[in-house]
């Protein structure tokens, strides 16, 4: 689907639907500028100044942007400590990471959201049999369900008090289910149930998606420990890699020690002249998370309008950057995908397919043409192919680059 192919009624539908969404556009700038405040101050009193920008290699000794980007990120999310590092793969690395930081030989972990997404499920070891996992060093695994998409505060604070697990997971966003994302208020309640059921439990918060969506971060709410991905919404689209542990100082050094070596922990990991990437990218993140927000509020205006269900609904609040559409059939699904990978500035030429991916359980479509690969913060789209055939739609870098990105999903779609 070429641009210059998307149909009048399809670029009616967005402008009418943009008319409906301005309370909600509103709304999305002023969370914006509260934390733009935020990370602003952050910056100004931590000096960032030009050599923080100078990387080092080898082992990494004396990176003062490294260190001092720790800093500046401690104090944006309300952390005692953070751990920002490039050599984090992915996210599902950074949150496996956080969890060995408080989980030992004989612990159990208490995932109070369900199963958490797919890719993890594998690092715990609930999901085949990886050497390395929790499940391969004797750590223990339950989890409580969803009541109604939310939490079940009764059954989790009943499991934490029978329990005892050594660490709660929660996962912020939805993941590949059908339940929405959890607010901080709600992460905090959830804290709140945990600790007085079992003060010595350690809550961890998958972050991924969620984070700059709302004023306030899980650790300022009771989290001990969160974690997540550069390449998704604090990366701000410049980040090339990496993740980020932030809360409490003992787990961070705890995550340091698993990602090197004990005796080395923090101390090492080198920056290759990436860290004014991760500092531009940390200092753009709240406003390019809100130019993701509203693609997504605007895809779920257009696809309502069509008869489709969406989760959340345009005008609801927002808790991360997913939007999730039931499309109803394989074929939707497709070419949902596809006219998404159309409207991309990289590899637009590209025909999405469904393949099996490593980590998941299902095949999988995924749309991402991206300058980051994999980079979810830019406008993707994918979905496993099982009923109803969900489509999670994140990302845009500008609103005006994913509203046509949108819009050429929906012309593919409906052609």
């Amino acid at each position: 689907m070429r641009l210059s192919e998307i149909p009048e009624s399809v670029e009616r539908l967005a402008a009418e639907c943009e008319g409906r969404l301005a309370g909600r556009f509103a709304e999305i700038d002023r969370v914006a500028r509260a934390n733009t405040r935020r990370v602003l101050e952050a910056f100004q009193e931590y000096r960032v100044s030009e050599p923080c920008f100078a990387g080092t290699t080898g082992y990494g000794y004396d990176d003062l942007g490294r260190e001092t980007l720790e800093k500046v990120w401690a104090r944006v999310f309300g952390a005692e400590s953070a751990l920002v590092r490039v050599n984090f793969v992915n996210g599902t690395h950074a949150i496996a990471t956080a969890l060995f930081s408080a989980l030992r030989p004989g612990d159990t972990l208490l995932s109070v959201m369900g199963a958490p997404y797919d890719t993890l499920r594998t690092a715990i070891g609930i999901s085949g049999s990886g050497h390395g996992s929790l499940e391969f060093y004797g750590i223990g695994y339950a989890q409580v369900d969803t009541l109604s998409g939310g939490p079940d505060m009764e059954a989790i604070g009943r499991a934490a008090a029978e329990l005892r697990p050594a660490a709660a997971l929660v996962q912020r966003s939805r993941g590949y289910d059908a339940r929405r994302a959890l607010t901080v208020d709600e992460i905090g309640e959830i804290c709140r149930v945990i600790k007085s059921a079992s003060p010595a439990t350690r809550v961890i918060v998958d972050n991924c998606y969620g984070e700059f969506t709302g004023e306030t971060e899980p650790t300022m709410a009771g989290a001990d420990l969160i974690a997540g991905s550069l390449i998704k919404n604090p990366g701000g689209g410049l980040a090339p890699s990496g993740g980020y542990v932030a809360g409490a100082a003992d787990l961070v050094e705890n995550a340091a020690a698993r990602l090197t070596v004990p005796g080395i922990g923090g101390e090492c990991g080198a920056t290759f002249g990436l860290n004014r990437q991760l500092y531009q990218g940390l200092f753009l993140a709240p406003h390019t998370t809100a130019q993701a927000l509203k693609t997504a509020a605007l895809c779920a205006a257009m696809l309502e309008s069509l008869g489709y269900e969406t989760s959340p609904a345009s005008g609801e609040p927002r808790s991360d950057i997913i939007q999730t559409v039931t499309l109803r059939s394989g074929e939707n699904l497709l070419r949902f995908c596809r006219g998404i990978q159309s409207g991309s500035p990289v590899d637009s030429f590209v025909t999405p397919e469904a393949w099996k991916m490593p980590g998941y359980e299902d095949e999988v479509v995924m749309a991402a043409g991206a300058f980051i690969q994999g980079s979810s913060i830019e406008l993707s789209c994918d979905g496993p192919m099982r009923e109803p055939y969900f489509a999670f739609l994140q990302g845009g870098l500008t609103y005006e680059a994913g509203r046509l990105g949108v819009m050429a999903g929906i012309a593919e779609m409906l052609s």
